[in-house]
């Protein structure tokens, strides 16, 4: 068997020849089981002529054997030259020409999507932490928010900017009709909102509905539609009012506290917005270090240099998803794959570099993360710890495996981020929320 490696203009094409001395002893050691084994009328258990096991089944045999050898050679090729290939191997089309009834010797060709050896200069990253600012604004906006939030809903007589209604929905022209719609007067247009503001209950309004609500989502609710079913309305509408509701803030006290932080936990003003200041800043943290991991992430991708077997790919993925997607599709969508393939390839060598592992201590600690998190991060006791124990590892069984593997790469990502941040070059920047917003909007 030799087995050669050739780069040419668009493919890198591995070669493999076989003679018949390297396959034949494997065609008849299973030609000889096959013997033994046959079941054929008129013959004994083990008495059919080796000619007539041959002419039966010498052929579907051979093909099998060479391409259990073929496939093995590719994957030990590739891994004994520690090629770093993407995709999976594609037959040439010279493959199908092959005479399985009287050839001896064979030429099987595949190309193959090598990507070249790169580096990752780390030493060129020079990246901005942002530390968002608390002030007194961002303060009082979420302590209103939080008691707008917990304020109880009374019954108000007209209608004002922030009420929820509900109503009789129906077109003035055609069947629709809805009864009991909601209808959030903060999900209005201005427009909108100035035909509504003071309407008391039994009253009618009527409006276009397609300049009416500040998005397709609001007036999907107002509807019972589905967001695209809601954006094509048109025409106009009416709602006849039935109630009027008006959330009441709630009184910032000690049950104020204890319903947002857990009971005595606060106990005056200024511990809670001592404590408060604390978690929004725990939070705005959060999406700043995201933004870090984003601005790493897409900086790595760009300012690394890395061949990709760009024409291998497309005719790759529209092989591995014929009748999904066209070449067309291929061309819009091929540059988002390729910077997620290029961030792949660069994780995967910091990841070798550094020596990067994922424990299955570290893969249950991110399962069972998970499960806090839709349970919204309640504390945990002794007691329920054993039986979130026994849902992270149910959950990791799901799927055949599917759900342990991805949970696996998350943790990789998680540990490569991190090492990422350890060793990269930042520098920290306090700002406002609207200049991080701004940050955000930018990148």
């Amino acid at each position: 068997m030799e087995v050669t490696l050739e780069k040419e203009s668009k493919y890198t094409k591995l070669k493999i020849s076989l003679k018949e001395s390297d396959y034949q002893p494997k065609v008849a050691e299973k030609l000889r089981e096959y013997s033994k084994k046959a079941n054929i009328k008129g013959f004994r258990p083990g008495k059919v002529p080796a000619g007539l096991i041959h002419k039966m089944y010498g052929k579907s045999i051979l093909v099998d054997e060479i391409n259990h050898m073929i496939s093995h050679t590719i994957n030990d090729y590739i891994k004994n030259e520690k090629l770093n290939v993407v995709g999976e191997p594609i037959p040439a089309e010279e493959n199908n020409s092959i005479d399985w009834d009287n050839q001896k010797d064979f030429e099987f060709q595949f190309n193959l999507g090598v990507v070249p050896e790169f580096s990752v200069d780390l030493k060129k990253l020079q990246e901005t932490r942002y530390t968002i600012k608390i002030d007194d604004k961002i303060l009082n906006e979420t302590i209103d928010n939080l008691k707008n939030q917990l304020g109880e809903m009374t019954e108000a007589d007209s209608v004002a900017d922030n009420d929820f209604l509900t109503g009789d929905l129906a077109a003035s022209e055609g069947d629709f009709r809805k009864e009991d719609a909601m209808l959030a007067a903060d999900k209005l247009t201005d427009k909108a909102k100035k035909l509504f503001i003071g309407k008391k209950t039994g009253e009618t309004v009527s409006f276009d509905i397609e300049s009416t609500f500040i998005d397709a989502a609001a007036a999907g609710v107002t509807t019972g539609l589905s967001k695209d079913e809601a954006e094509a309305l048109s025409g106009k509408y009416t709602f006849s009012i039935k109630t009027i509701r008006r959330r009441k803030p709630a009184e910032i006290n000690q049950d104020f506290y204890d319903r947002i932080f857990g009971k005595d936990t606060v106990k005056s003003d200024e511990e809670f917005k001592a404590k408060l200041t604390e978690t929004i800043s725990e939070n705005y943290q959060r999406e700043s270090d995201l933004l870090l991991s984003r601005d790493i992430q897409n900086h790595l991708v760009s300012g690394t240099d890395i061949t990709i077997p760009d024409e291998f790919l497309k005719e790759w993925l529209l092989r591995t998803n014929a009748g999904k997607l066209t070449p067309e599709d291929i061309a819009t969508q091929y540059e988002h794959f390729r910077k997620d393939l290029k961030w792949n390839l660069i994780r995967n060598h910091l990841i070798e570099k550094a020596d990067i592992k994922a424990e299955h201590e570290e893969i249950m600690d991110k399962a069972k993360e998970y499960i806090r998190q839709q349970f919204g991060n309640l504390p945990i006791n002794e007691e329920m710890e054993e039986t979130l124990n026994k849902i992270a590892d149910n959950y990791l069984k799901q799927d055949n495996g599917k759900t342990y593997m991805q949970t696996f790469e998350a943790v990789l990502y998680d540990k490569t981020i991190a090492y990422l941040k350890e060793t990269i070059s930042t520098t920290d920047k306090e700002v406002s929320l609207d200049e991080f917003k701004k940050v955000v909007e930018a990148e």
